[in-house]
């Protein structure tokens, strides 16, 4: 979630125009990035990228899970699994959809939220959830580039009651 700085802005420009004298209006906005900032180190040849902002490349394998809805209910096929640190996931719709990949921000290390949901790129709805893909083929990929080992666990947002859920294991 972003937060711009105009209301504070425009206080501060109220608040100097309140002395005595007249001065023009300040009609400057200015958009402030809250975000947490990206830290990029260059030594020699290779460039480091730490903290929340920029995905980190997918450098293991890609490994594809299915999103399914059928007769049987609602799953991630496989839900549960274990990826190395620089692997990829590959959720690709395969029925029933609208479906999406979420991460619960209670669940997450403070320390990886940032970085996890800047792995999975800018078409999402929301913090460390994926915008929704309705037909078959569709997908979302996150990358676990810069993601310190321990468990995920995942949902789709609109079956969670359904128990489409998983947990990613990072090794």
């Amino acid at each position: 979630m972003r937060f711009y700085g105009f209301a504070a802005v425009g206080a501060i420009a109220l608040g100097a125009c309140a002395g005595g004298e007249k001065k023009p209006a300040d009609t400057t906005h200015v958009a402030v990035d809250t975000t947490a900032a990206s830290t990029t180190t260059t030594t020699g040849t290779s460039t480091t990228t730490s903290g929340a902002g920029t995905m980190a490349p997918i450098t293991g394998k890609t490994i594809e899970v299915k999103m399914v809805g059928d007769a049987k209910g609602y799953r991630f096929e496989p839900a549960n699994f274990t990826v190395k640190q620089g692997d990829g996931v590959k959720f690709v719709v395969v029925s029933m959809g609208p479906h999406n990949v979420a991460f619960d921000p209670a669940t997450i290390p403070s320390d990886v939220k940032g970085q996890l949901d800047a792995n999975m790129g800018t078409d999402k709805m929301g913090e460390l959830s994926s915008n929704m893909k309705m037909n078959p083929g569709e997908s979302v990929t996150v990358s676990f580039g810069n993601i310190k080992p321990g468990q995920y666990p995942y949902h789709c947002v609109p079956h969670l009651a359904l128990n489409m859920k998983g947990v990613i294991t990072v090794q």
